[in-house]
This record gives C-alpha cells, structure tokens and sequence, in this order.
C-alpha cells in the first residue's frame, strides 16, 4: 500500500486556548516508523494514538516524524470573550504548548468516523473524534479534524 505523508492537520483539541499566532521556520522530521506511514489508516491512527494517554509527556519525535517540513495545525475554537477564531501553529509550535497540558492531564482522542476524497496523489481525510480523560468514559467533546495528505513517491 502506498505510503503517506501528512502535509497538513487540521486540529481542534479541547486542551489548547486560543493566543496569538506564533511563528517559526518548519523543522525536517524525524524518520518516521514505516510502520506509522505506511497507510492512511496507519498515520490516522498514530496521529491520535501519539496524543492519547495517561497524564505525562508524549511522544513527540514520533509526532514530528508524521508531518512534512513546513506543515501546519491550524486549531478553531471559541476564546474566552466567545469569539470564534484560529491559530496556526508548527507542530513544534503544538507540541510545546500541549506538553506542558499533557503532563498533568489524562487524555484520550479516537477516531469515531472518516470520509476520504482523493484526487492524485492527494488525500483529504475528514476524521470525526471522540475525546476523553478516561478511556472507559463518555466523551466530554467531539469533534472533526481536516487533513491533508501528499504521497511523495516514497512515503
């Protein structure tokens, strides 16, 4: 099966405030498991299974590994005074803001359904999910997360 490469994800997680956006030069990757981009449905899942946990730090080489250089999670969300807005956000940019909320907090994310459309060598996944403090809890949130994937011929 052809191999993927996460371009873009789109995420809104309950476990991030809206702030000002922030900048940074994109990072190169670190080398990705084959196992994790070896399918669509392979990076799907380590997308959230890299995120979901028990209160504690995460694995964020691997989250890294799944992301081209120069992608972006560009998180939605009401802020404080109900205004609806966005972030845009490196996954470096991600991983240094949620590490620290991670670390303290249980959290949970799974997939509960996909639509797929591809055009080329591009895929668009919209995956709905399910976030939780426990897994054996009902959801506190749902939600949708829009992502973009490019086969670049070797991932």
């Amino acid at each position: 099966m052809r191999r993927l490469l996460a371009a873009l994800f789109v995420v809104s997680l309950a476990a991030t405030p809206l702030s000002a956006q922030q900048a940074a030069e994109p990072a190169a990757p670190a080398a990705a498991d084959a196992a994790d981009v070896e399918s669509l449905d392979a990076i799907i899942h380590a997308l959230y299974d890299v995120i979901s946990g028990p209160a504690g730090p995460r694995d964020w080489d691997r989250f890294h590994s799944l992301f081209a250089p120069g992608a972006r999670l560009i998180p939605t969300g009401r802020s404080e005074d109900g205004m609806w807005g966005s972030r845009v956000w490196t996954p470096e940019q991600y991983s240094e803001q949620a590490a620290q909320w991670f670390s303290s907090n249980a959290f949970y994310e799974v997939e509960a359904h996909r639509h797929v459309a591809e055009y080329g060598n591009l895929v668009h996944a919209f995956s709905t999910y399910e976030s939780r403090r426990d897994p054996e809890e009902d959801p506190f949130v749902r939600g949708i997360n829009s992502i973009q994937l490019l086969n670049d011929g070797s991932r």
